[in-house]
């Protein structure tokens, strides 16, 4: 065991009764196997409270907090303080946990903008709840995830948006080329506490448990300096949000299963594939109701739609259909990409080549991580164009006179005549940008040396 590690637990300051409380229960603290009907039946999770104050679980929680970093909520606390705020408070906080008389403190709002306009409502918990709430989480998913339906990809161990998007594209090769896009309208805001309550109550029988999830339903929220009651909704922001929206979102899995039609879940965003218009407008009506009726949720009539895949987007990518479905970037994601390359590369930040070129490499490393999924190497390599042709754009305006282009250009191996014509030129950036000689003088290789990353492999 490291030093750091130890010195984490000792700021725990746990007593040494604590050990193994509940491992008693499982032989040496392993999982049982949760899988099929038995996974919902409440039984041996009286103890589920003990599971989540063991030493290690914390141990994993506190990791976990600090790497996720994140912001204060209202006491202010950060994730550096919070060490040795446990190390004096500890006992006290277990105490509670293990009463079931913990009560979370009101999550701070914050609005961030949506990427396809609009804005996002955030809930950020204090420190010390995101804490207990990914202790919670952690036991909770180790006994909840197994019973998951296979087809549900977000917020989950081992599973991504990339493994959903290649899943749908699955479905299009088999001819089942319509969709039935929902879009659950304020997901997260318009969680039925009741009906999700209801749910957990199927398969947790530890009263303290409940309450305290109860509790964090319920905490509150607050805004503008005031606090206000929440009674609907699972605010995002903490660790235990995406589990509990898996837990609700169960019951349309299993009802789309029941049915035998084939879909993919990513969190709130739905897709079903059908072979036809008029199985989709079928599929479309019962599921609008049943999440109605069922879930208490309301499908946006607006963004939700039966129409071929081509036509729409799922995780920010969309589908030619030629012999074989081939992933392609969605419309929506490329003019969100070239709005912020725009800004990255806009002649009036007032920064050098170097500064921008290193802002740029950060955006299109975690870019190309995600969006280089697709199969579609010529836009890529026509992206990449664009960008270095923005920055050649960009390199022209800081050479304002004629002789300085002319000397600059020569430096870089531009021959006398191509130099003189391109100084002179009373033609704007834009267009020079892809002269012979800017080309010559700032080619690809250029920008590689200064550490630009390229989207499409060479």
């Amino acid at each position: 065991m490291g030093r750091k590690r130890q010195n984490i637990q000792m700021l725990l300051a746990f007593a040494e009764s604590e050990r193994g409380e509940a491992s008693g229960n499982h032989g040496e603290g392993t999982e049982r196997p949760m899988t099929g009907p038995d996974a919902e039946r409440p039984a041996d999770t009286g103890r589920l409270m003990e599971e989540v104050c063991e030493r290690e679980n914390l141990w994993q929680a506190l990791k976990r907090v600090r790497r996720n970093r994140g912001s204060p909520g209202i006491d202010g606390m950060t994730v550096e303080t919070i060490g040795s705020y446990l190390k004096e408070h500890w006992p006290a906080i277990r105490t509670e946990l293990l009463a079931g008389t913990y009560r979370p403190q009101p999550v701070k709002r914050v609005e961030i903008p949506k990427p396809g306009g609009g804005m996002r409502k955030l809930g950020i918990p204090t420190v010390l709840d995101r804490f207990i709430q990914q202790a919670v989480m952690q036991v909770l998913q180790r006994r909840w995830d197994p019973t998951f339906s296979e087809h549900s990809y977000g917020f989950r161990p081992g599973r991504s948006a990339h493994a959903a998007v290649a899943a749908a594209q699955d479905y299009l090769g088999q001819g089942h080329r319509w969709v039935v896009d929902i879009d659950l309208e304020k997901f997260f805001d318009r969680v039925n506490h009741d009906v999700l309550m209801a749910r957990v109550a199927r398969r947790v029988s530890d009263k303290r448990m409940l309450r305290l999830l109860r509790a964090f339903l319920n905490a509150g929220v607050m805004e503008n300096g005031l606090v206000g009651p929440t009674h609907e909704g699972t605010p995002q922001g903490g660790p235990l949000s995406p589990l509990l929206s898996n837990l609700l979102l169960d019951d349309l899995d299993r009802e789309l299963q029941r049915r035998g039609l084939r879909f993919v879940r990513y969190a709130d965003d739905c897709n079903i594939y059908v072979r036809s218009e008029r199985a989709g407008l079928r599929v479309m009506g019962s599921i609008t109701r049943f999440l109605g009726s069922r879930l208490k949720l309301r499908v946006n009539q607006s963004k939700s739609a039966v129409a071929q895949p081509w036509k729409r987007k799922f995780l920010g990518f969309s589908f030619y259909l030629h012999r074989e479905p081939k992933r392609r970037l969605a419309a929506p994601t490329l003019r969100r990409f070239k709005k912020r390359i725009r800004e990255l590369t806009r002649r009036t930040r007032g920064v050098g080549l170097t500064r921008m070129v290193d802002d740029l490499s950060r955006y299109l490393l975690g870019w190309r991580g995600y969006f280089g999924f697709c199969q579609t190497p010529k836009v890529l390599r026509n992206l990449d164009m664009w960008i270095r042709r923005r920055l050649r754009v960009a390199i022209w305006k800081q050479w304002p006179r004629g002789r300085t282009r002319f000397v600059e250009l020569r430096k870089r191996g531009v021959s006398v005549r191509w130099a003189g014509l391109v100084a002179g030129s009373s033609r704007g950036p834009w267009v020079l940008s892809r002269s012979p000689a800017m080309r010559a003088a700032f080619p690809p290789a250029y920008f590689d040396a200064l550490g630009l990353p390229r989207l499409a492999s060479q």
